[in-house]
């Protein structure tokens, strides 16, 4: 019969009953220091967003971090500690098998908490970017979903093929089958990815987004949708256009949805017979008028052509508005302006657009 002593050096599973108090008192020291350490840092984080400010990124960071700390791995820190405290013999096959299920369920809570640390770093690094672009981007935000996917699958990937390096699992052989597996699945399917990395191009080069008008080619619309694979138009005709993300991108996109002011330029004909001093005096009276038109800014207006049918001025002038509703109604105004004071100083059009003017405009002035 064992004595005291033998108990308490040799009590259980190989280890006295020191050693098991020592790795008892191991595995409750981070079980209940983690936990409170990360309810610390939640609730500073928390009375620091609620008071108005705004942490600095690296501590912003290292809270994001510590909030997606998970409940295993801070049981696995504590398996790992008090496992330290042990022996176990080589020399016995239950001792082994102890060691290496202790050993291998570490190394997994390890690197699945590694992944769960990359994938929250990558989704604040994608809310600082959204951030620094003045507020939610829907193009960014439409597609954040599929590159945390795609990046989410990599990330995991990565940490799941290290898991096995560390138990001792030749990977070298698995990669490439998998490289040999994914070029087949990619020649199969490189259309799906191109489309794919285009909708991904686009969420992070952002040349335009949803609500923005735009003109692909011969094409014009309002963005809708902004998918994994196609891009949707609604045409102002009512019609919707679904385009590829990938002819999007091969194409020259023109995104009237960032213009601050549109340049307007058109030509103005008048009939070669006007009196010269008439002429001279055109500019002016065409920049009065275009200035007292509500959200305009008159730019210039000059004789640029002589020929036998007409004198044609060009007039350019800036619509203080990217709608396109402002500018049909502010061209509108400008012309039946121009027409009525035409009428007025008895300036004929050409033939035709002699139909145009008011009735007093055929009476000399």
């Amino acid at each position: 019969m064992p004595t005291l002593a033998q108990l308490w050096q040799h009590g259980l599973l190989w280890n006295g009953a020191a050693d098991w108090g020592a790795a008892l008192v191991a595995f409750l020291i981070p079980l209940i220091a983690l936990p409170v350490v990360k309810g610390f840092i939640a609730a500073r984080r928390r009375r620091w967003l609620e008071s108005g400010r705004r942490l600095p990124l690296a501590l912003e960071l290292m809270a994001r971090l510590a909030l997606h700390t998970s409940k295993a791995f801070i049981w696995g820190v504590a398996l790992y500690c008090a496992f330290e405290q042990l022996t176990f013999p080589a020399n016995v096959h239950l001792a082994r098998r102890i060691d290496r299920g202790v050993t291998v369920a570490i190394i997994l809570v390890f690197w699945f908490q590694v992944a769960r640390w990359a994938t929250a770093a990558l989704r604040f690094g994608i809310e600082q970017r959204r951030s620094r672009s003045n507020g939610a981007d829907p193009a960014l935000a439409g597609s954040m979903d599929i590159i945390l996917f795609i990046a989410g699958v990599v990330i995991w990937g990565v940490a799941g093929l290290m898991a096995l390096d560390s138990l001792g699992v030749a990977v070298k052989p698995l990669l490439a089958g998998l490289g040999i597996g994914g070029i087949a699945v990619a020649l199969a399917v490189q259309t799906v990815l191109g489309d794919l990395l285009a909708c991904i191009s686009i969420a992070l080069d952002r040349p335009f987004s949803i609500g923005d008008s735009l003109t692909v080619d011969n094409l014009s619309g309002t963005v809708e949708h902004i998918g994994v694979k196609s891009t949707r138009l609604r045409s102002s005709t009512g019609e919707q256009i679904v385009m590829s993300n990938t002819d999007i991108l091969k194409s020259r996109v023109r995104n009237y949805g960032r213009m601050q002011e549109r340049t307007i330029t058109f030509d103005l004909p008048v009939m070669p017979g006007t009196a010269p001093a008439l002429l001279r005096r055109l500019p002016d009276v065409i920049g009065d008028i275009v200035a007292a038109v509500p959200r305009t800014r008159f730019t210039r207006c000059r004789l640029m052509s002589c020929t036998e049918s007409a004198l044609r001025y060009e007039v350019v002038y800036v619509v203080l508005s990217s709608e396109y509703t402002a500018y049909a109604e502010c061209q509108q105004e400008i012309l039946i302006r121009v027409l009525e004071k035409f009428g007025e100083l008895g300036i004929q059009l050409p033939a035709p657009m002699l139909a145009l003017l008011p009735a007093r405009a055929a009476q000399p002035a």
